[in-house]
């Protein structure tokens, strides 16, 4: 989202844990799995990773070229076989950027080449290599005019990369691709600013060079009405031989989400007919018929934009504080927990507020879309990245403060070290 986010959009998944939880069946599975030890779980330490964060601030002020990534929001990230890291973000914004010019003080600044106002994207990927050095940013088209990596849809909208996996190319083989889950919106107005869900997507991409193969429709329209209908891939955990994989609806008027639960059996992300959707009670092969695993409401709901991962046998989600008090839900993560992914979900409980970078009005600077990174946990502690945004007065444009300031539009890290609640 270049444009300061809504309310509604920015309340995403997020930080804290508590309870002690009975064990629990996960329904559905062939030969009921019962989760001994489970308890609940609470964030036991947290702290700033300001290495990380430096990284890709060195990486957007590099202006070696000028159609690579200067910031963006989404930050998701998938491990590649060969040990490289391939970045997802959503929008995303390239071309150069200028520092103060003379002794004049002040942030550095986002601008094209030349001058003019600066492009963006509706997604693009940044490729780590295995040393941890960002090295170039994917996008389609050529370098004299760039477009997102994965082309918007036929008519019009975007295409949002959220959760990634590498599979077999086909189950049982040794070749081995990425899976890529897009969320695709329609062009839309007034609440719908962002655009209207559409539908889940996967796409493919070879390895090792990363090509874009082909993007499929999972998951279609689910709902009649555009609040109800649930895009899924805030989240994909693999367990005992199935993905499952969280969704979100997205009701324009309420403070927070509904979080959904589907599965696949691993290696089958592309394919329609292996999903599988949560009604509340079993696996059902329509997606309408699906149930929320966690239902907004008062204190409790996600923001669209969340993220889940397992702590031993106990699951954790992560979310913007979407109950929370005035502007909590702009400020604070939150976090829930649950025994197995259908839950049932216990919290919110407590909150963590990350630091914004400094600005001459801070009360418009925002904190959203926090998303763990599993594959760089170090001595116990999980990578957690969240985005900053500016959210300023009714008709304001956002883009001059965005590109006026570019620390406001990139990833932040922090380094959390998860315990046992009490």
């Amino acid at each position: 989202m270049p444009t300061a986010p809504s309310p509604r959009t920015t309340t995403a998944a997020a930080l804290l844990l508590a309870a002690t939880a009975p064990l629990w069946t996960l329904p559905g599975d062939a030969a009921p799995d019962r989760v001994a030890h489970c308890t609940g779980r609470r964030i036991a330490s947290w702290s700033v990773d300001s290495r990380r964060t430096a990284a890709f601030a060195r990486y957007g002020d590099d202006n070696t070229r000028t159609d690579d990534w200067t910031g963006g929001d989404g930050t998701h990230s998938v491990r590649l076989p060969d040990g490289r890291t391939l970045w997802l973000f959503s929008d995303t914004y390239l071309d150069r950027v200028r520092s103060p010019s003379g002794r004049r003080a002040g942030p550095r600044r986002r601008t094209a080449d030349g001058g003019g106002t600066p492009l963006l994207r509706h997604n693009s990927a940044v490729l780590m290599s295995r040393s941890g050095r960002l090295q170039r940013t994917l996008t389609g088209g050529p370098p004299s005019a760039p477009g997102p990596f994965f082309p918007d849809p036929p008519g019009g909208g975007l295409r949002w990369p959220v959760r990634a996996a590498v599979e077999p190319r086909t189950p049982g083989t040794g070749r081995k691709v990425v899976r890529v889950l897009l969320w695709n919106r329609a062009p839309g107005t007034g609440p719908w600013v962002f655009g209207v869900p559409r539908a889940t997507e996967v796409a493919t991409l070879s390895l090792p060079d990363l090509r874009l193969e082909s993007i499929r429709e999972t998951v279609g329209r689910t709902a009649a009405d555009p609040g109800e209908r649930v895009l899924y891939g805030a989240a994909a955990v693999r367990h005992h031989g199935w993905t499952y994989v969280f969704g979100g609806d997205d009701p324009p008027s309420a403070p927070g989400s509904g979080a959904w639960l589907a599965r696949v059996p691993a290696g089958r992300l592309a394919d329609r007919g292996g999903w599988r959707f949560w009604d509340g009670g079993r696996w059902q092969r329509r997606p309408e018929r699906a149930r929320p695993v966690l239902r907004a409401g008062g204190r409790r709901g996600v923001g669209s934009a969340f993220t889940v991962v397992r702590d031993g046998p106990a699951w954790v989600l992560f979310t913007m504080d979407t109950g929370g008090d005035g502007s909590a839900g702009m400020r604070s993560l939150t976090s829930y927990w649950a025994c197995s992914p259908q839950g049932p979900w216990h919290g919110p409980h407590g909150h963590l507020t990350p630091p914004r970078p400094p600005a001459p009005d801070p009360r418009h600077v925002v904190v959203c879309n926090p998303q763990a990174h599993p594959e760089f946990t170090a001595n116990g502690r999980l990578l957690l990245s969240y985005d900053v945004n500016w959210l300023g007065p009714p008709g304001v444009p956002p883009d001059a403060r965005l590109n006026g300031d570019v620390a406001l539009y990139r990833p932040r890290f922090l380094r959390v070290r998860l315990g046992p609640e009490g």
